[in-house]
C-alpha cells in the first residue's frame, strides 16, 4: 500500500456485503456504532447474484424486530410442509403443524437488495463497492487497519478501526488472516443445480429419493422453479443435456398424483457437496461471520440462516464492547456462534444420509430406509426432526 494512501478511522470495518455483513452493518448503524462496509463487487452485482432463499422463521422475526423485513414479509412465500417421494409414494411432513413455525421463501438477492437499501439509502451508511486488493493489518494490536484500492479511481485507502468483521464468504480474503484450523467434510457427491422457467409443480419442497440419486424441487416464484439432481462430484454440465435432465427429474420425482412441469432451463451448475468449520471465529480484532467461518452444504437450507445468526450475535457483542465497554460477549462470540454451527452441521449430515443413502452401497441404503420409516411412523421422531429442520430453538 502506497504511503500516500488516504487514511481515515471508523469503529468497525465490515468486509463483504452478503446477508451477514449487511445485517451486521445495519444493526451497528442503528446503535450508533461507526461502521464502514467494503465489498469487492458492484451493488448491481450483489443484488442480482443467484443464491438460495429459504429463511427460518426465527431469522425473519429477528430482522423484523430491527425494522429490516418489511418487503420480505409483504412478498415472501410461506412454506409449512415438505414432501418426500420414494418407492412410488408421496409422504408429506407438515412441520408447521408439529412445531408452530414455517419457512419463508425469499431469494437471497432480494434480501441483499433490501438490506443494502436500508443501510445505504435509508440510514446513509458508508458502503464502498468495487473495493480491490483488500488486506488486513495489525489485527493483534489496539489499532488494526484495512487497506484497499478503489476500483474506479485507483486511489489507495487505509482505514484504522477498533474491530474488523470478515463477512466476505468462503472465497474472501478475511479467512486467510485467521490462523485457525479448519474441520472439513466432503460428501463425495455433487448436485446439479438447475433453474427452470416453469411454474412450480408442488406448493413447497419435494425430495425424490431414488436408487439413481436424489432429486429435489423447490419453488422460487410463480414462474421459476429450482431443481437439483445428485450427480458425481466434479461432473461437467456438458454431460447434462436438457433431454437428460428432464428424463432424470421425471424418473426420480414423478409418482402417482405428483408430476413435474417442464420449461426452459436457464441455469445449470454442479455444486460439490462439502462442509467446513473454522476452529475459532475470532483472532485479535478480527471476527468472522457467515461463510467466511463455515460452509454447510445446501442439503438442509441452513447457510443464510447461520449467517444471520452470526451477525446478530456479533452485533450485540461489538455493541457491548464499543459502546458499553463490556468485552464479555465478544470474548465468547466464537464459542456461542459455533454451538449453532455444529448443531446445523450435524443435522445436515444426518439428513444427507436419508437423502443420498438409497443411492449408496447396500448397508447405507438400508439405514436410510430405516430412518425414513421412523420419520414417518413416529410423531415424536417427526417432531424432533422438524424442530431441527426449522431451527425452532434459536433464541432470537
Amino acid at each position: 500500500m502506497a504511503t500516500d494512501a488516504d487514511t481515515e478511522h471508523t469503529q468497525v470495518v465490515v468486509i463483504g456485503a452478503g446477508p451477514a455483513g449487511l445485517t451486521l452493518a445495519n444493526l451497528l448503524r442503528q446503535r450508533g456504532i461507526g461502521c464502514l462496509l467494503l465489498e469487492e463487487q458492484s451493488r448491481e452485482f450483489i443484488e442480482q447474484r443467484p443464491r438460495a432463499g429459504f429463511m427460518e422463521e426465527w431469522a425473519v422475526r429477528a430482522l423484523e424486530r430491527h425494522g429490516l423485513a418489511e418487503r420480505l414479509l409483504d412478498n415472501a412465500q410461506r412454506h409449512a410442509a415438505f414432501e418426500i417421494r420414494f418407492d412410488g409414494e408421496r409422504h408429506i411432513l407438515s412441520y408447521a403443524e408439529l412445531t408452530g413455525h414455517h419457512h419463508f421463501v425469499y431469494p437471497q438477492p432480494l434480501l441483499v437488495a433490501d438490506l443494502t437499501a436500508a443501510y445505504v439509502d435509508g440510514a446513509g451508511g458508508d458502503a464502498r463497492f468495487g473495493a480491490r486488493d483488500v488486506a488486513l493489518h495489525d489485527l493483534e494490536s489496539d489499532r488494526p487497519a484495512v487497506t484497499y484500492t478503489d476500483g474506479r479511481s485507483g486511489r489507495a485507502h487505509r482505514i484504522t478501526c477498533d474491530a474488523v468483521a470478515g463477512c466476505d464468504g468462503a472465497r474472501g480474503v478475511s479467512r486467510a488472516f485467521l490462523p485457525a484450523g479448519v474441520a472439513r467434510h466432503d460428501y463425495g457427491i455433487g448436485w446439479l443445480a438447475l433453474l427452470a422457467e416453469a411454474p412450480p409443480s408442488a406448493d413447497g419442497v419435494v425430495f425424490g429419493i431414488h436408487p439413481r440419486g436424489l432429486a429435489a424441487h423447490m419453488a422460487r416464484s410463480p414462474h421459476v422453479t429450482r431443481f437439483y439432481l445428485q450427480c458425481p462430484a466434479g461432473d461437467d454440465v456438458a454431460n447434462w443435456s436438457d433431454e437428460r435432465v428432464w428424463k432424470e427429474l421425471h424418473a426420480r420425482l414423478t409418482v402417482p398424483g405428483g408430476t413435474i412441469t417442464e420449461g426452459p432451463l436457464i441455469e445449470k451448475q454442479v455444486l460439490d457437496m462439502h462442509n467446513y468449520v473454522v476452529d475459532r471465529m475470532s483472532h485479535g480484532r478480527l471476527h468472522l461471520a457467515g461463510d467466511a467461518a463455515h460452509v454447510v452444504a445446501p442439503i438442509g437450507a441452513k447457510g443464510m440462516n447461520l449467517a444471520i445468526h452470526d451477525a446478530l450475535l456479533l452485533a450485540d457483542a461489538l455493541t457491548a464492547q464499543l459502546r458499553d465497554g463490556d468485552g464479555t460477549a465478544l470474548a465468547g462470540y466464537s464459542e456461542a456462534a459455533l454451538r449453532r454451527v455444529w448443531q446445523y452441521q450435524e443435522f445436515s449430515q444426518w439428513f444427507a444420509e436419508i437423502l443420498h443413502g438409497p443411492a449408496a452401497e447396500p448397508f447405507r441404503a438400508r439405514m436410510a430406509q430405516a430412518r425414513l420409516r421412523r420419520l414417518f411412523g413416529s410423531r415424536a421422531a417427526a417432531t424432533a426432526f422438524c424442530e431441527l429442520y426449522i431451527g425452532k430453538d434459536a433464541d432470537w
